[in-house]
């Protein structure tokens, strides 16, 4: 097993609750956490271990993705992926790029419905069927660049999540282009 679990190293999680990776996932299996959802294992790691909202959550993915109960990518409501680029334009540009019909169709090759917009920070859109949850945020990084990330949810499976990432990435190497002509 790495000392790594999560993106996080075994001496971040015993400086935050007292305990390395492997001696959580000793605790939780005999607690009986492999027969637990996941709100039952946190809720385990709360009233019984006093760990907080964040750690209790941590440790619970952690443990779950140890012993094969979660996959990578793998959330309460479906799998999620996210994909950023950074672009030589202003927030301004990029912002109007997915929010303009016309301009998105030059690079997006689905149609999508924006529920809701704030003016250069953040977009949230479904394809057109309603079926996908997505987020789009805009980071300035200079006065001349900006990254976009996409966060795409509720995704049914691994398979899914594959397929979305190569998408996502080539939509937004296709916006990158689009300003670059």
């Amino acid at each position: 097993m790495s000392d790594y679990v999560t993106g996080v190293g075994n001496d971040a999680v015993e400086a935050k609750t007292g305990k390395i990776w492997s001696e959580w996932f000793t605790v939780l299996d005999a607690e009986g956490a492999k027969d637990l959802d996941h709100k039952g294992i946190v809720k385990i790691l709360v009233d019984k271990y006093q760990l907080d909202g964040w750690w209790s959550q941590m440790v619970t993915v952690g443990y779950e993705r140890e012993r094969g109960l979660r996959e990578l990518y793998e959330k309460s409501g479906g799998y999620e992926i996210s994909c950023s680029k950074t672009l030589p334009v202003s927030v301004e540009q990029a912002f109007k790029a997915w929010q303009d019909d016309a301009v998105r169709k030059k690079w997006l090759s689905e149609s999508i419905i924006v529920h809701k917009a704030t003016p250069h920070k953040s977009m949230r859109v479904t394809w057109i069927d309603g079926q996908k949850s997505i987020s789009v945020n805009f980071y300035p990084r200079r006065v001349d660049k900006c990254q976009i990330s996409v966060l795409h949810g509720k995704l049914p499976d691994s398979k899914a999540v594959d397929e979305m990432k190569v998408f996502w990435g080539e939509a937004l190497k296709r916006l990158g282009e689009y300003f670059s002509d």
